[in-house]
């Protein structure tokens, strides 16, 4: 009689220890490279994490990090589990980490685009031989590897035949009107935006003559130490809540970029080869370090 209380007891403790197990397995860190600090991806993420919390059955903690290369170092010692982050940084993280592209976050009309003024007398990406072009900071998807490959993808060598100047999109946007600058190198729809907002100008003063194809997506990516049965339960979450999901992203005032997003769980590496070709128009072809940092 007693031998069988022990071994009940046993068994019971051995599941007990067992489901404490997987519930701890399946207790989450989620990254998001491009804000810094708890507070500000609790303000921008919280209400997404919170609906995926309970979609996907999962406990999920933001993990802040300071810098892209604090993201892979997280990635590597297995304190984050899944990262959120642009296409330019996820080519160097598969390439460090060999982390696993889950989900994209697509933004409309995310391409990059060469603006001159209309008045310039600049028709062609060749006209802008040996003059200054205005890029985003060193390392920007679209607002300085984008703009690169759109002038190496119409024969100007961004790294010989121009003169490229990294500033602010503000500065960028002054120089331009004033023409400090004979171009400048952004993504199109934030040019939009300053163009429209701008009362001092009219939209007809200024033209694109070259853009890119739409870029790849932001992505949220998986740790390799990631279980293939979490991921499948945060895929399944996303995809079968994904108008609430996006709903909720939008209430943080940085994610507005999503505006019109969709999910896209058919994702994979190979659809970021065209950023890997910006990598090597930069002279940076092993895409083993964040540029810029």
């Amino acid at each position: 009689m007693f031998a069988k209380i022990r071994l009940f007891a046993v068994l019971l403790t051995l599941s007990l220890v067992t489901a404490i197990s997987a519930q701890a397995a399946e207790k989450l860190n989620f990254v998001v490279t491009d804000l810094e600090g708890l507070e500000e991806v609790q303000r921008e993420f919280g209400p997404f994490r919170d609906v995926l919390e309970s979609k996907a059955g999962l406990e999920i903690k933001f993990y802040p990090v300071t810098s892209r290369t604090a993201a892979v170092e997280a990635l590597k010692a297995k304190k984050a589990d899944f990262v959120l982050t642009g296409p330019a940084e996820y080519v160097v993280m598969r390439k460090l980490t060999n982390c696993t592209p889950v989900v994209g976050f697509s933004r409309p009309d995310y391409f990059s685009a060469i603006i001159v003024k209309s008045d310039s007398g600049i028709n062609s990406v060749a006209d802008l031989k040996g003059k200054k072009v205005a890029m985003s900071d060193v390392g920007s998807t679209s607002g300085h590897l984008g703009p690169s490959q759109v002038f190496m993808d119409n024969g100007v060598d961004p790294q010989q035949d121009i003169k490229v100047i990294h500033t602010s999109k503000e500065i960028a946007w002054e120089s331009l009107k004033k023409g400090d600058v004979s171009a400048w190198g952004y993504n199109a729809t934030s040019f939009m935006r300053f163009r429209d907002k701008d009362k001092t100008v009219n939209p007809g003063a200024f033209k694109t003559i070259a853009r890119g194809p739409d870029l790849p997506n932001d992505v949220l990516v998986a740790a390799p130490h990631v279980d293939q049965k979490v991921i499948d339960k945060v895929v399944k979450a996303i995809t079968e809540n994904s108008d609430q999901l996006i709903s909720e992203i939008l209430k943080g005032e940085d994610n507005k970029k999503y505006a019109g997003m969709q999910f896209l769980a058919t994702i994979q590496d190979s659809d970021y080869n065209y950023v890997r070709d910006m990598y090597r128009t930069i002279n940076q072809p092993k895409f083993a370090a964040f540029v810029g940092d």
